[in-house]
């Protein structure tokens, strides 16, 4: 008891030093934002409503908001528990984490507000090994050093998916830049990341998916957390910050290619990185809402605390959740959206090259061209196939959904099948695209060389 008392004397005495939240230059309100740049799952709390000034507009003159960049969440935990961050956005497992430290001592609470994105598989974590590893599954790398960053969503991820597995591995606390050097340089077999980490080793050539977290098939997702004290001292900056969140939501579903340039511009990643998650279809959904699965799957999580540190305590995840302010500023529909999991910006239009409508997200497949200002839709891999065969001119990127999970994922970095008939089938990793031959023996393995040299003759249907 005595601890307890000394530690929270300790953060109040720290707390009261805190520029956060007093008055800034000119006696204006100060708020302070971590948020994770690279991290963009959490654009619409951080990057991309930073870069739109949607929370300046709507805060006006009397505030002064001061954005904080952050590699991964446990900082920004850090600095929220001494009172110096007001709102910060994380992922589930660093959430669970912040709501540890913060819950037992009241002056520290916080509370989760909002989500940013979410992928109801999984899919956002993935493990990834050299280009040429021999490894072929994650059962592979059972006794190999693995990189990732402890605590975070994607140490999570690995953490569930090696038990289900039933293997073990030395797992290496590195920040996500390190941990992916340290697998190009051979220091590690595997590297265990959360968006945008895999993606972008994914596209530069550095890695090779070996696991992808659709396979764990249990939610995740980041989101936004606000100290308590300060809500209930500022409910209109809190107010503020959801309706802006809301607007950076909107226009990422109505303008998702110039979104993806503006946080790549931002950030230093490649746009055809960021659209992968962020765009239509993408690997993230946005959506501010706190889904039920995503609830059941937060209170699953908390189990896995201890095997990530034994020093972190149980979390009451009713009591760290709190949708009020959401529900102020969301306004009518909340109920009816919280609701339902359809991902609201999906691919439409029609198919160019097979002349077909493009209507279900399970097969849509999408083209992006240098110089051209929109993306060409697919109605199928294999109609995407074909339209590569065709096209003149330099490809950004193109993307097809794992035939079986449905994450989206770039085309020449998939494990294709081909079926009786002609059609050609994706998958983000090889296992997968094993399991499935399992059940369909008929289906050959193909190259991506190969199945887009069928496609450009005419051979696939």
């Amino acid at each position: 008891m005595r601890k307890a008392l000394m530690a929270a004397a300790l953060l109040l005495a720290a707390t009261a030093c805190s520029v956060s939240g007093a008055a800034g230059d000119g006696g204006k309100i100060k708020l302070v934002v971590g948020y994770q740049s690279r991290t963009i799952n959490t654009v619409t709390a951080g990057t991309l409503l930073r870069s739109l000034g949607y929370l300046e507009k709507r805060l006006g003159d009397r505030y002064t908001v001061e954005w904080q960049d952050y590699e991964t969440g446990a900082p920004i935990t850090a600095k929220m528990v001494a009172g110096k961050i007001d709102i910060g956005s994380m992922g589930d497992y660093p959430l669970l984490i912040n709501a540890a430290r913060t819950q037992p001592i009241p002056a520290a609470r916080t509370e989760l507000i909002s989500i940013t994105g979410y992928n109801l598989r999984g899919g956002l974590n993935m493990v990834l090994v050299p280009p040429d590893s021999t490894a072929r599954t994650l059962s592979d790398l059972a006794g190999t050093r693995i990189s990732a960053s402890v605590g975070s969503a994607g140490h999570g991820t690995l953490v569930q998916a090696m038990e289900r597995a039933k293997i073990t591995a030395q797992v290496v606390n590195h920040q996500p830049a390190v941990g992916a050097a340290q697998l190009e340089s051979g220091g590690v077999q595997g590297y265990a990341q959360f968006v945008a980490w895999p993606g972008l080793l994914a596209f530069q050539g550095k890695g090779r998916l070996v696991y992808d977290g659709s396979a764990l098939d249990v939610p995740t997702f980041h989101g936004v957390v606000a100290r308590q004290a300060y809500a209930r001292e500022h409910p209109e900056v809190v107010d503020a910050f959801l309706k802006a969140q809301l607007d950076a939501t909107r226009y990422l579903h109505e303008h998702p290619l110039e979104a993806a340039e503006s946080v790549a511009k931002d950030t230093g990643l490649p746009a055809e990185v960021v659209y992968l998650y962020n765009g239509r279809d993408g690997i993230s959904t946005f959506d501010v809402t706190l889904k039920e699965p995503l609830r059941r799957a937060h209170e699953r999580d908390v189990a896995y605390l201890k095997q990530i540190s034994p020093d972190f305590s149980g979390v009451d995840v009713n009591a760290f959740v709190n949708d009020t302010y959401l529900r102020k500023a969301y306004g009518a529909g909340f109920d009816e959206d919280r609701a339902s999991t359809a991902n609201p910006a999906t691919t439409t239009g029609t198919d160019p090259v097979c002349g077909r409508p493009v209507t279900d997200p399970a097969t849509a497949s999408e083209l992006w061209l240098a110089g051209e200002s929109t993306t060409r839709p697919a109605a199928t891999p294999t109609c995407l196939l074909r339209g590569l065969a065709a096209v003149q001119g330099k490809v950004r990127a193109a993307y097809v959904p794992d035939t079986v999970t449905g994450t989206r994922w770039f085309a020449d970095r998939s494990v294709w099948l081909e079926e009786p008939g002609g059609d050609f089938l994706p998958f983000t990793t090889q296992e997968g695209a094993d399991a499935y031959r399992a059940q369909h023996p008929k289906a050959e393995p193909v190259t991506y060389a190969d199945a887009l040299a069928a496609a450009g003759r005419g051979d696939a249907r």
